[in-house]
């Protein structure tokens, strides 16, 4: 607290700055008589200061940085994900506690938080070199938004100014000649990484669309080599770079995959000699398996060698989707007659329930302008063509019936009436 001696007629006063009023916004100072001696005055306002400093701590109860860390978290690891949890961590400790940490709880403004957006946007990179992503801001704001609406359950404060704050909203989603691969550059690239110990788990990915975690995760209980099958039951995620089992990252994310007989002869030479049903599928020499990190870094090394353009490993599943929709998937040499013309993905939007994402109203979608790249029209070969089939999806009754089905509770019922119709 700061205090000061101010002087009316032949008084003197001490006079105390008790900061500004939540409600009004104006300045509060209190003033407390002194009598005619200045110096009495001066040591009044200053042990004053000393006194309302002490009870202003007090009464102003925990700081936000106290409350994030000492109270909040903590109790988020009962209904967290570990993966979850500590992106939250990483999330306050980086970018929320070096600049509002110190603020008490109740003295959070949404003025406070929204200077703290604009400069994580600005200069918010750990490298120091330019500013985060508007996504990542965005997440920062929904975990405080979070946190303060816990707080204000309990009774810490008396609004939440996450609210009030002003977020700033995603930037579109970067173009689709950056983010997925065609059917050339993705054969280019395993043509290169072919040979290297983590191949099979790389076209793994480009031909199922599993994710980083999913592939690390498997085991071989979990693959019927002989029915083409495998099942996706975990992840193998990265916590403080503490490997972890998560049962996966949606509700519908274990599912089962059809494989190809080309992926069925890479797992079936690629499996070590003693390895049991519960063993990793891709693991080191020992055994244990591998690090999430390590397979990032072996596929930007291959990306950079091999010249194609730069995408991140989590876009192979992008790639796998456009393929898919486009009929042309990497190395498969069976030929399959087209979707009918008649075939319709309602909004541009794609039935995706090989790669595992969300459903939506019973049925499976992945957004096209995210997961789905549209690429010019390439002619090939017949032969170097590929079934426009995903799993789960049946062409036949899209052919017989001449209606694009979706994944839901009326498949059933539509196709019992046209089986009794034809009957």
């Amino acid at each position: 607290m700061r205090g000061y001696v101010a002087k009316r007629r032949d008084r003197f006063y001490a006079v105390i700055y008790e900061g500004i009023d939540p409600i009004t916004g104006r300045e509060r100072r209190s003033w407390h008589p002194a009598g005619t001696d200045r110096d009495r005055a001066i040591d009044l306002a200053s042990q004053l200061a000393a006194e309302q400093g002490e009870n202003l701590g007090r009464r102003a109860g925990p700081t936000l940085g106290a409350y994030l860390t000492r109270r909040w978290l903590p109790t988020k690891k009962l209904t967290l994900r570990p993966s979850t949890w500590d992106s939250y961590r990483r999330n306050i400790e980086h970018h929320v506690l070096p600049e509002l940490g110190r603020i008490p709880l109740r003295h959070v403004r949404a003025e406070h938080l929204e200077r703290l957006y604009t400069k994580l946007l600005e200069t918010g990179r750990m490298n120091g070199k330019g500013g985060l992503d508007a996504k990542t801001v965005l997440e920062v704001h929904m975990v405080l938004r979070l946190a303060l609406s816990d707080a204000l359950r309990r009774g810490l404060i008396v609004r939440n100014p996450a609210e009030i704050a002003h977020a700033p909203k995603r930037r579109p989603l970067a173009s689709a000649e950056t983010r997925a691969w065609n059917a050339q550059q993705l054969n280019s690239f395993l043509e290169l990484a072919s040979g290297h110990p983590h191949f099979v788990a790389l076209w793994l990915s480009a031909n199922t669309g599993m994710r980083r975690g999913e592939l690390l995760g498997l085991r071989w209980g979990d693959i019927d080599l002989d029915s083409k099958r495998l099942s996706v039951n975990r992840a193998l995620v990265s916590v403080a770079y503490e490997l972890h089992e998560s049962r996966g990252k949606t509700r519908t994310a274990r599912r089962s995959i059809d494989l190809d007989t080309r992926t069925v002869e890479l797992l079936r030479s690629s499996r070590r000699a003693g390895a049991d049903e519960d063993s990793y599928v891709f693991s080191h020499d020992d055994g244990s398996p591998i690090h999430p990190q390590v397979l990032s870094d072996a596929f930007e090394k291959f990306v950079t060698r091999s010249g194609v353009p730069r995408i991140g490993l989590h876009d192979l599943r992008h790639a796998h989707a456009t393929l898919q929709f486009e009929g042309r998937r990497p190395r498969e040499g069976r030929k399959r007659a087209p979707w009918p013309r008649h075939t319709r993905l309602h909004d541009n939007r794609l039935p995706a329930r090989a790669p595992g994402h969300a459903n939506r109203g019973g049925a499976y979608f992945c957004s096209h302008p995210r997961h789905v790249h549209r690429f010019p029209p390439v002619e090939h070969p017949v032969e170097q063509r590929t079934p426009r089939t995903i799993p789960g999806r049946s062409n036949t009754l899209n052919r017989d019936f001449g209606e694009a089905f979706t994944f839901g509770p009326d498949l059933a019922v539509r196709v019992l009436i046209k089986v009794l119709l034809a009957a």
